[in-house]
């Protein structure tokens, strides 16, 4: 029956490395402790700051937008706010597409 595929024997058992345990985790522990300080780390600390500059939101306040609108907000809701893009043009966006909190005086000074 087996004129084509000739038997496979098993060898001996294969011999554990020699290093030791915790030595061959060593590398992948020095990974993951660079991509914790390297990416993990700053991303957290910038969604910190940047919930807490939704919260400190008032009206009044000139702000940019994650698409680049720039206005000042004249309403305020739990999830959304009214931002006055032009004079009388008003739109509605959801409040974490706020990018950015501009210093007071940006758009005066954008319109000249």
């Amino acid at each position: 029956m087996s004129l084509f595929i000739s038997d496979a024997w098993a060898e001996g058992a294969a011999t554990p490395p020699a290093d030791g345990g915790i030595l061959g985790f060593l590398p992948l522990i020095a990974i993951f402790v660079a991509f914790y300080f390297m990416l993990i780390r700053p991303q957290v600390k910038r969604a910190k700051e940047h919930r807490k500059m939704l919260e400190a939101l008032a009206k009044g306040d000139e702000v940019a937008t994650s698409g680049g609108l720039m206005g000042k907000i004249t309403d305020m809701g739990d999830s959304y706010i009214a931002i006055e893009v032009a004079e009388g043009v008003v739109i509605k966006v959801q409040k974490h597409a706020v990018a950015s909190l501009l210093p007071k005086g940006t758009l005066k000074s954008t319109n000249a």
